[in-house]
C-alpha cells in the first residue's frame, strides 16, 4: 500500500450528517459493528441550506466514515436503508496518501 500522495490508495472519507447527537451516535455504532467502517468521528457542525424551497441554519452532527473504497457502494446502500433524512448528505472523499500502520488497521477493521 502506497502513501505517496502522488499514488491514490482504495481508502476514502464517508461524509454523512444527522440532527441529534443520539442519532449520529447510534449510526456510528451500528456502521462500525457492520464493519463498513474502521472509525467514524462525529463533529457538532452547524449547517446552512435551501430544502424544499426554504432556508434553513440548523445544528447537525457530521459523521466521518474511514473505510474502503472498494467498500463505498455497500455503505452508500447501507446508509441509504438506515438513515432517517429523505436526502442524506452521502460524499465520499479519496485519501491519496496516508500512513501504511493506519491503512493496514483500516483494511483489518473493514468487511472484505
Amino acid at each position: 500500500m502506497s502513501t505517496d500522495a502522488s499514488s491514490p490508495t482504495p481508502y476514502c472519507v464517508v461524509q454523512t450528517t444527522l440532527a441529534s447527537e443520539a442519532e449520529a451516535t447510534a449510526l456510528a455504532r451500528q456502521l462500525v459493528q457492520a464493519r463498513l467502517g474502521a472509525c467514524v468521528q462525529l463533529q457538532p457542525i452547524r449547517s446552512f441550506y435551501v430544502w424544499q424551497e426554504k432556508a434553513h441554519d440548523e445544528p447537525e452532527w457530521l459523521l466521518s466514515i474511514k473505510t474502503r473504497s472498494a467498500l463505498y457502494p455497500a455503505l452508500q446502500t447501507w446508509l441509504l436503508e438506515h438513515h432517517p433524512y429523505e436526502t442524506p448528505e452521502i460524499v465520499q472523499l479519496p485519501i491519496t496518501a496516508g500512513s501504511a500502520a493506519y491503512l493496514t488497521w483500516v483494511d483489518e477493521n473493514t468487511t472484505g
